[in-house]
């Protein structure tokens, strides 16, 4: 039943109009920090509205039976990544300082469906090991952009936790990268030769 409602044309057009929606509005949540940021790292900066964007580009293919799996691998692996990375920076966010703002609890709900919609896309991708390999280089280039070059997203109570922020976030990418393998890659070659 999911499935088949995740395939609709009229569900699909709704679902590629909100994340359109989201990731301009991402890339406007960015604005200060993108003002400030060297253009060489501008591609970088706005990590969860380019997950989405990778996910509006395989939207819009999908809807008229396309796939694009470069892009699909990006997007499985960025929106899971972010969207939980989000999630869980917000909760500390209320933990340490005490306080989160109705933003704080919008971007929670806002990422985690990011995650999940991610995710249940999965069994349309035509990903493979290549594909993931892309994502891979990708994801943790910008690691290394975010946290050796200092482009992070400002999370001002967490500043203190820049460090281990930096060393779950290289983790969180490894998962997300075997998240997406497992979903995709894995269970494709499970099923061709039927193990």
């Amino acid at each position: 039943m999911i499935r088949y409602i995740l395939k609709q044309k009229t569900f699909l057009a709704l679902l590629l109009f909100i994340n359109i929606f989201g990731t301009a509005y991402g890339y406007w949540w960015y604005k200060g920090q993108l003002a400030v940021t060297p253009d060489h790292f501008l591609i970088f900066v706005p990590d969860s509205p380019t997950a989405s964007l990778f996910f509006c580009i395989f939207l819009a293919f999908f809807i008229f039976g396309k796939h694009v799996p470069y892009i699909e691998a990006l997007a499985i692996v960025t929106l899971f990544k972010y969207g939980v990375w989000a999630v869980i920076m917000n909760l500390l966010t209320l933990i340490v300082s005490g306080y989160l703002s109705p933003l704080g609890y919008m971007l929670i709900a806002s990422h985690g469906a990011m995650a999940i919609q991610g995710l249940l896309y999965a069994p349309f991708y035509r990903i493979k090991i290549r594909h993931i390999a892309v994502a891979a280089i990708w994801t943790l280039h910008n690691d290394v952009i975010d946290y050796v070059f200092g482009m992070m997203p400002k999370y001002g109570s967490l500043n203190q936790y820049i460090d281990q922020i930096g060393y779950f976030t290289f983790w969180l990418s490894i998962i997300s990268l075997f998240i997406a393998y497992f979903l995709t890659v894995r269970k494709n070659i499970q099923k061709t030769y039927k193990f």
